[in-house]
C-alpha cells in the first residue's frame, strides 16, 4: 500500500513549468524523495509522459557520481534537452552531494556549484526542474537564497495524524495512541515491532540530525548542542528563551569558569536546531496590541514521536504532546501560527487597576483567515472551562473561536459561538479551517 501525500503533490503539480526551480525541503527523513521520484513519478506517467523525458538522477548513486560536478551535470542536461522540441523533467535527488569545482576560466575565482549549474538549466525553455536534499546543506534556509527568488519551496512535513491514519486504518482511537508516541515519521510504518520503532527514532536524532549539524556548523561543543535539544525536548509548549536554557544547563551541569555555556552559544544553536527544521519558534503577538514580543516563546517539535525517542520516551505528558500536534497540524495546513496574548484588567489587593496577561495558545492566520484556539486536554470543572474561554472573549473580535479537547467526540458551538470539537474530530477535518 502507498503513502499518500496528496497536499504535496497538488503543490507539484500547480507548480509545473512556471519557470521556478522547484525545491522539495524539509527534515530529513520526511519523505522527500518518496515524492518526487515515485508519487510524482507516477502521476506523470499516469498523464501519458513519457518514461524517457523523466530524466532522475540520484547523487547518492555510484552510477551517477560524475554528476555532482555542476559542469558535468549542466552538459549531460543541455546534450539531453537543448533544441529537442518536447519537453523534459529533471528530477535531482540528493543534490547536497554536489561538489563545488574550479572554473576554467577563472581558477583564481568564485568555485562553480550547482545553484550556478541550476540556474543557467532553468533558462531551457523544455525542462522543468525539481531537486531534494537529506543533507543538512539541503536542509537550511541557504538554498533558496542563492536561488535569488527563482524556486519555489515545497517544505515537506513528517506525516499529518489525517495522512498516518489513512495508511494504517482501523480505529481512529488506537491509531491515534501509537501516532501520538512514535510520531509520523514515514519510515516508521515499515518497522515490525515496538522496540524496532523506538531504536530507528532514536539514531535519526543521535545518528543523523545532530551530527549533520555538528559538521556543517562546525559546532566546537557538541555536548551543549544535545543538552540544548534535550531542553526543547523536555519543555515543548512552555515558555522559554536563550537565557532560561543557558542558565538551566550552567545550574544542572555546574559549568563554571570558562566551561560556562554563554547567552550566544545557546541562542545560535536554538538556530541551528530551527534551520535544520527539528524544532519550531511560536513567537507570542498582542492579540489587540498587533505587536509581537522578542521573549519569551515557545517551541515545538517537528515530529513528537522524535521528541519522545529523544527523552527515551518518559515525559508522556499529553497536555504537551497534544499542544504540539495541534500546532504541527496547523503549519502542515499552511497557516502561520503565533501564540496569542490579550488582557483582562483587574483590580489587585489595594484597589488598583491592573492589566492581566491571558493566553490564547494559538492564533492561526492564512491570507484574511485568522482563528484563534486552544488545546484543552480536559474541561471537567467550571473553573476549566472559565479559564479556557476567557481569553476568546477578550479578543473582541468575530473571528472564528475552536477549543480542541481529548474528552469530547460529537463537536457542537456553545452560547458564546466557540466551536467545540474532539482532537481526532479536528485533525481528521481537513475543511474545517477553509
Amino acid at each position: 500500500m502507498e503513502i499518500k501525500r496528496d497536499k504535496y503533490l497538488k503543490s507539484l503539480i500547480e507548480y509545473q513549468w512556471n519557470g521556478q526551480i522547484k525545491v522539495i525541503s524539509g527534515i530529513r527523513r520526511c519523505g522527500k524523495s518518496y515524492l518526487l521520484r515515485k508519487i510524482f513519478n507516477d502521476y506523470l506517467l499516469k498523464k501519458g509522459i513519457l518514461k524517457n523525458h523523466i530524466i532522475s538522477l540520484e547523487l547518492d548513486q555510484t552510477k551517477n557520481i560524475k554528476y555532482r560536478n555542476p559542469i558535468e551535470l549542466s552538459t549531460f542536461i543541455r546534450k539531453k534537452v537543448e533544441n529537442k522540441k518536447t519537453k523534459y523533467y529533471l528530477f535531482i535527488d540528493e543534490i547536497q552531494l554536489s561538489d563545488e569545482v574550479i572554473n576554467p576560466y577563472n581558477p583564481d575565482g568564485k568555485k562553480i556549484t550547482f545553484y550556478d549549474a541550476l540556474n543557467e538549466l532553468r533558462e531551457l525553455p523544455n525542462l522543468d526542474i525539481y531537486v531534494t536534499g537529506s543533507n543538512s546543506k539541503m536542509l537550511s534556509n541557504d538554498i533558496l537564497t542563492e536561488f535569488r527568488g527563482r524556486s519555489d519551496n515545497i517544505k515537506l512535513h513528517p506525516l499529518s495524524f489525517s495522512e498516518y491514519f489513512t495508511f494504517v486504518g482501523g480505529d481512529k482511537e488506537a491509531a491515534f495512541d501509537d501516532y501520538s508516541f512514535y510520531g509520523g515519521m514515514p519510515f516508521i510504518l515499515s518497522r515490525p515491532n515496538e522496540t524496532a520503532k523506538m531504536e530507528y527514532l532514536k539514531d535519526l536524532f543521535k545518528e543523523v540530525y545532530l551530527k549533520d549539524i555538528v559538521e556543517r556548523k562546525k559546532i566546537n561543543r557538541p555536548e551543549i548542542l544535545s543538552s540544548v535539544v534535550d531542553f526543547l525536548c523536555s519543555s515543548i509548549g512552555s515558555l522559554t528563551n536563550p537565557t532560561s536554557v543557558t542558565n538551566s544547563l550552567n545550574s544542572k551541569q555546574k559549568l563554571k569558569g570558562k566551561e560556562l555555556v554563554s547567552i550566544n552559544t545557546v541562542n545560535s544553536y536554538m538556530r541551528n536546531l530551527e534551520d535544520a527544521f527539528l524544532f519550531n519558534e511560536c513567537k507570542r503577538f498582542d492579540v489587540r496590541g498587533k505587536s509581537y514580543f522578542d521573549f519569551p516563546n515557545k517551541y515545538y517539535c517537528e515530529d513528537v514521536g522524535l521528541r519522545n525517542a529523544r527523552i527515551g520516551f518518559r515525559q508522556q505528558e499529553l497536555t504537551h504532546i497534544m499542544e504540539n500536534i495541534i500546532y504541527n497540524e496547523l503549519i502542515y495546513r499552511g497557516f502561520h501560527v503565533d501564540v496569542g496574548v490579550v488582557y483582562e484588567s483587574i483590580r489587585n489587593l489595594k484597589g488598583n487597576p491592573v492589566r492581566v496577561a491571558k493566553e490564547i495558545d494559538f492564533v492561526a492566520t492564512l491570507g484574511d483567515k485568522k482563528f484563534y484556539l486552544q488545546s484543552a486536554f480536559a474541561m471537567e470543572s467550571e473553573g476549566k472551562r472559565s479559564s479556557e474561554l476567557k481569553p476568546f472573549l477578550l479578543t473582541k473580535d468575530s473571528f472564528p473561536k475552536i477549543i480542541i479537547r481529548k474528552d469530547i467526540r460529537k463537536r457542537w458551538i456553545d452560547e458564546n459561538g466557540i466551536l467545540n470539537i474532539g482532537l481526532i474530530d479536528f485533525l481528521l477535518d481537513y475543511d474545517l479551517m477553509k
